[in-house]
């Protein structure tokens, strides 16, 4: 009987392919400045775009360290470090030594940033229920489903787990 590991790798292979510039086009449109700016005009929010994300991660993961905050959103420590310190300012997050290792500075959502972020949450919702709108409720549970399970392998592999 004839092997069939080389057609299913070439399968395979194509698959990886097309799931790459499928990540790649997602990627590329949530990075687009004027979707955050979009986003942030939905929920009727007054943010700097640049701090739309810091403030997202920091509700979503936190209490985070600065670093792994910075790693997270793909921008340098320091800078990071001034916009948090910036949401501080506007009273949407806080910064504080880790519990767990004072060596690390963690930031945390305030009750005011997180009235922001589920002013956001809802917006997103809101632009979804649109992408959606074609979708029939399993395509949407599998997605999502299959997405989980694709960031967990993906963190696993990396030696990271995401943060759910």
């Amino acid at each position: 009987m004839p092997s069939t590991e080389k057609v299913q790798n070439t399968h395979i292979s194509e698959k990886v392919r097309e799931l790459h510039g499928s990540l790649i086009d997602i990627v590329t449109l949530m990075n687009q400045p004027q979707r955050d700016e979009a986003m942030v005009r939905e929920a009727g929010i007054a943010l700097d775009r640049a701090l739309f994300p810091l403030l997202v991660g920091i509700e979503r993961r936190g209490p985070i360290g600065i670093v792994d905050l910075a790693a997270g959103v793909g921008r340098d420590y320091t800078t990071v470090s001034r916009q948090v310190a910036k949401l501080e300012s506007l009273g949407l997050a806080e910064r504080r030594q880790s519990a767990a290792d004072r060596r690390v500075n963690e930031a945390v959502v305030t009750p005011k940033g997180k009235a922001m972020t589920d002013k956001i949450d809802a917006a997103r919702e809101r632009i979804a229920l649109t992408v959606f709108a074609s979708w029939d409720q399993g395509e949407i549970n599998d997605l999502v489903r299959l997405m989980r399970k694709f960031a967990d392998a993906m963190g696993e592999e990396a030696g990271s787990p995401p943060a759910k």
